[in-house]
């Protein structure tokens, strides 16, 4: 046996386990050090290679922007329990309620108000699907049309900026890119930054909402009884001060966090912090600010924090000895003689992480398969902002689809129990459809991922 062959027995196996439901950063430590070990009694790998894992680790821990992460989730925790999405949601439906597909039109542009100011998939799904999918079916919605729209806007936050998956995607590509400009001899590539990933995903993040609102605006032409308008009298378009009222704190949490970061007055790190003191401060203003929401959003980031960054952990071991095997060479080897060339390289790429999105989180398929294809396909000629961007997008897809789609979770924790899984499923499909034409289109046209950072950084 060699050691090539090896690697790839231990990825599969992984890649078996995972899917059993084990846990993840568990898994991915575990899997590596059991490999190493037999690789060591059949003289395949040197076990000692791992001594410099404690180095890494520490390094890891050390990195700043990285420390984004639990600000960002700390403020969007916050954010959610503070009921700004239930008042966002109800203004808007209210707003839009009387014309035809109204609630989903509504429902994706809370979505995207969430997404760029909180950037939590899990708590905006569960918020619009506690609020909006009673009011939707009520309304006379298929259950598949209005499913498929939450979860749809619900998963937004992945690629819209602030997004923890841009801020953990960056630090990952920095070395991706580096190990690229070794393969090339380029001695002093440009960095990728968080900050040049929220650039680049704005543009392609605002494509896909207005990719989803200009479904629904189909959906009225060609299938009106499936989003019809609300037929309650009771329901009236809101003040102009309470529709500001609702959407007023969102909108400056945005300017604050986002903006601050594009203008290049703060870095990611430091804007997470300012985020997480502005969703405190809307916090007090809703007099939801107490002890018991200190406890609860504490242990909520606290959790999700510790989760992400044992996968890092996990996956740098992983990612150590696969490479150690010699794995990353054979797959650089294959994708650079592939027929076709890079285009073939990143279509059979793609196509490999949107099978993973099936199985596997996101953040395992950034951690495990990045490192390993990102450079050579960097290599190949591939911009990492643009390749970024469009890994951050096909990832997106994973909380839709079937049968491990998060999203498809959420919403099904909350849903009536008579709602059907199977409407669910089957809502979710043009969605994804949608998302793979968008990674079409930036294909074909990757100024919309590079053009509002050439702008802004050159």
């Amino acid at each position: 046996m060699t050691p090539e062959i090896l690697a790839f027995i231990m990825f599969g196996a992984t890649i078996v386990v995972l899917i059993l439901g084990f846990p993840v950063a568990l898994t991915l430590a575990g899997s590596a050090i059991l490999f190493a070990f037999i690789g060591d009694q059949l003289d395949l790998f040197r076990f000692a290679f791992l001594n410099l894992s404690p180095t890494r680790i520490f390094s890891t821990m050390k990195n700043e922007p990285l420390v984004a992460v639990p600000l960002f989730v700390y403020m969007g925790v916050v954010l959610q329990r503070s009921d700004i999405a239930g008042q966002l949601l109800e203004s808007m439906g209210q707003l839009f309620g009387k014309m035809r597909g109204g609630l989903g039109y509504s429902v994706v542009i809370v979505g995207a108000l969430l997404a760029a100011s909180t950037g939590i998939v899990g708590a905006t799904v569960v918020t619009m699907g506690l609020m909006s999918l009673p009011v939707m079916l009520k309304a006379g919605y298929n259950p598949k049309v209005a499913s498929g729209i939450i979860c749809a806007s619900g998963t937004l936050g992945q690629i819209i900026p602030p997004s923890i998956v841009l801020v953990l995607l960056a630090s990952i590509l920095q070395g991706v890119n580096e190990e690229a400009a070794a393969l090339t001899g380029n001695l002093a590539p440009d960095p990728v930054t968080a900050i040049d990933l929220f650039a680049g995903a704005l543009v392609p993040g605002l494509l896909l909402v207005g990719l989803y609102l200009a479904w629904v605006f189909i959906l009225t032409i060609i299938r009106p009884e499936d989003v019809p308008s609300m037929k309650d009298e009771s329901v009236h378009a809101p003040t102009f001060g309470t529709l500001l009222k609702a959407v007023l704190p969102p909108l400056i949490l945005i300017v604050l966090v986002l903006g601050s970061i594009l203008a290049g007055i703060a870095t990611p790190t430091e804007s997470a912090a300012v985020g997480a003191i502005g969703a405190m401060v809307l916090a007090w203003q809703s007099k939801k600010l107490n002890l018991t929401l200190f406890r609860e959003v504490g242990l909520e980031t606290v959790k999700v924090s510790s989760m992400v960054f044992l996968i890092i952990i996990g996956a740098g071991l992983f990612s150590t000895v696969f490479k150690g095997f010699g794995g990353d060479d054979v797959i650089a080897e294959f994708l650079r003689h592939l027929p076709g060339g890079a285009f073939s390289a990143l279509l059979l790429v793609m196509l490999l992480m949107f099978f993973l999105g099936f199985f596997l989180d996101f953040i395992e398929i950034i951690y495990v398969v990045v490192p390993i294809v990102g450079p050579i396909l960097i290599a190949l000629g591939y911009d990492p902002l643009w390749l970024g961007v469009m890994i951050a997008i096909n990832l997106q897809t994973s909380f839709l689809t079937p049968p491990f789609g998060f999203a498809l979770f959420y919403l099904r924790g909350v849903a009536p129990k008579e709602f059907k899984t199977s409407d669910l499923y089957a809502g979710v499909l043009p969605f994804i459809v949608i998302q793979v034409l968008a990674l079409a289109l930036l294909w074909t046209f990757p100024g919309l991922v590079t053009w509002l950072p050439d702008l802004l950084f050159s």
